[in-house]
């Protein structure tokens, strides 16, 4: 028998926001639908995934500013924002902004390092500024204290009529411990912990140490969980979410196994060893029945020391799909971990 995992607190669901390029209002329109039937099923969060240059989400922020407005209860994250793609200020506006709008349901998720084809969109983003830009914990750094009130200029006061501030306006109490790294490294785990941030784990991790054998991915995962808490001024306590990608078939018809079926043996070999020249491991999806993958949720090492999870909806499925297993997640894989229905 597996040691006994952590009661599950919170339990979210994270969308990656498809949208056909001829089409962009359906998709979006999806992704609202989705996060609303979230919180009539219970869930605690939704979170989005950011994508630019692609056919999904490029602007969480301002979807979550929707999602504000029709809905009530359920936390917004995003999972995550590259911070390469933003100016904190303005990027921390925003963020304050929906934040109040939300009435305190914010949760904003980001990551550092360089955009995804630098070399190909630089000369777009920053075309005066692109071999100086600085795309490490820094920016984060400057993110982290224009949300939580601290001084960006020495001028404040009248100006005529006009009123200034030296502090990000609008301010959102509370936004700054509700701030969230995405980091599958051991040295972003510590960084998180070391500034009290929340720390984000996925299905993807870096393998930076040499073992016999496949590396093992819950292993790792739980080295950066422990290494986070460790340096964490909350210990034990600090908020850690994981978000591994999970299919239930409870409800599932036999048309729509198939494909599942099908999608995650296509994408099994790339969870064999690590990929690439950063040695990225990915978590094996996990497909089955609430219980089988209840069985599977227990036995993983990482999953143990966490109480909150944003199971990740699978890429490329239809909406229809999305609204099964969202439904199997929230009334038999929740309570199965513990959870109770909604």
């Amino acid at each position: 028998m597996a040691p006994i995992s952590r009661p599950l607190r919170k339990l979210g669901f994270l969308t990656i926001g498809l949208f056909d390029g001829a089409d962009p209002a359906r998709g979006h329109e999806s992704t609202l639908e989705l996060i609303e039937l979230g919180e009539r099923l219970g869930f605690d969060s939704a979170w989005v995934r950011h994508r630019h240059l692609q056919y999904g989400i490029s602007s969480p922020v301002a979807v979550l500013a929707a999602a504000s407005q029709r809905t009530r209860r359920i936390e917004l994250g995003t999972a995550v924002i590259p911070l390469g793609w933003e100016n904190p200020l303005r990027l921390a506006e925003d963020l304050a902004t929906v934040d109040l709008l939300s009435g305190g349901r914010l949760n904003p998720g980001v990551s550092v390092g360089p955009p995804m084809h630098y070399d190909r969109v630089k000369e777009a983003l920053y075309p005066d500024t692109a071999d100086a830009e600085d795309f490490g914990y820094e920016r984060v750094r400057r993110l982290l204290d224009c949300v939580r009130g601290e001084r960006v200029t020495d001028f404040s006061g009248t100006e005529g009529f006009e009123v200034f501030s030296d502090r990000v306006q609008p301010h959102a109490p509370g936004l700054g411990g509700r701030m969230w790294y995405g980091g599958g490294s051991l040295r972003s785990a510590r960084w998180a912990g070391e500034h009290g941030m929340n720390l984000l784990t996925s299905s993807v991790v870096k393998v930076e140490d040499e073992q016999e054998g496949t590396p093992d991915f819950a292993r790792i995962q739980l080295s950066h969980i422990r290494a986070f808490r460790e340096r964490h001024p909350d210990g034990e306590a600090a908020r850690v979410s994981q978000g591994l990608v999970v299919i239930p078939t409870d409800s599932a018809t036999p048309g729509q196994i198939a494909r599942y079926e099908k999608y995650v043996a296509e994408r099994t070999p790339r969870t064999t060893s690590p990929q690439g020249p950063a040695r990225l491991l990915f978590a094996p999806d996990l497909l089955g029945t609430s219980e089988e993958i209840a069985e599977r949720l227990h036995a993983h090492a990482a999953f143990r020391e966490v109480d909150e999870v944003a199971f990740a909806l699978p890429f490329t499925f239809g909406h229809d799909d999305y609204v099964q297993i969202l439904t199997d997640i929230a009334t038999r894989l929740g309570p199965a971990l513990g959870r109770p229905a909604p």
